[in-house]
């Protein structure tokens, strides 16, 4: 597993043995993404508040490539998924990027919205869509064909800044994407009423959300309020509020048959 932190540093543990495998210390800011190419499984990309992109091998001790265009602190870094040589990042300075990794220099540039980028993700299913979600409360869906001409679609539903999306791997329509205005929001993109569900049972932000690879419609979010939610979005017009009577006498239930010396 590779993760990244506030003081600049990124690792890689192994978690079954418990064990640190790799720790970087090149970024000179806190490092606010980081992503394991699942193509060549083998590259990691970071991204940034030094306004900096690295390119990672597990086996090498530094960095094989810094991408320097962006202006602003990065927020996200999210490799293709076909193409294992090409990423996308965004940023505070508002643009969308498309990378070659071989390259240190970006093969398109488009600015996404008018306020800070705080997220992106390609669609699984056709390999020239890539969505974007802005301070601006707005989520849109770009085609990299079009050099920036305008989004294909917009989204509108979010009433504070969007956080995190993510595409479905298992339907091309569906995206998932989360805000802090403490919501997480299930979209189909071909839809003209695009929202399918709204999801408000975390009390703080939301800060991410993510589809199980194996399980379809499983997915989880993770808040500013401490908990984590997994549940099925086809099963549940509402998680279980984890601060509710119902769940805290779940979880104390569960503890009184735990024994003391696990």
């Amino acid at each position: 597993m590779a993760f990244c932190c506030g003081d600049g540093s990124v690792y890689i543990w192994d978690y079954a043995k418990n064990k640190v495998l790799q720790n970087w210390h090149e970024h000179t800011q806190e490092v606010y993404s980081v992503d394991w190419n699942l193509v060549n499984k083998e590259n990691i990309i970071t991204g940034a508040w030094d306004n900096t992109l690295k390119l990672w091998h597990p086996d090498h001790k530094r960095s094989l490539r810094t991408f320097r265009e962006h202006t602003q602190c990065i927020y996200s870094a999210v490799w293709h998924p076909k193409n294992p040589e090409m990423f996308a990042s965004t940023s505070g300075d508002c643009t969308l990027k498309v990378w070659d990794c071989n390259d240190p220099k970006s093969v398109q540039t488009i600015r996404a919205h008018n306020y800070e980028v705080l997220t992106c993700d390609w669609n699984k299913y056709n390999e020239y869509l890539v969505v974007t979600g802005s301070v601006d409360k707005s989520v849109l869906v770009w085609d990299t064909r079009k050099n920036g001409k305008g989004p294909v679609r917009a989204l509108n539903g979010h009433e504070f800044a969007v956080r995190c999306i993510k595409c479905s791997p298992h339907n091309p329509r569906t995206l998932a994407s989360c805000s802090y205005d403490m919501t997480m929001k299930i979209w189909d993109t071909e839809s003209e009423d695009a929202i399918v569900r709204s999801y408000d049972h975390h009390t703080e932000f939301v800060l991410g959300v993510d589809f199980n690879l194996f399980i379809e419609n499983y997915l989880a979010t993770v808040s500013w309020d401490q908990t984590v939610t997994c549940f099925n979005i086809t099963h549940e017009s509402q998680p279980p509020n984890p601060y509710s009577d119902h769940t805290k006498q779940k979880s104390i239930s569960s503890s009184t048959t735990t024994s003391p010396t696990t």
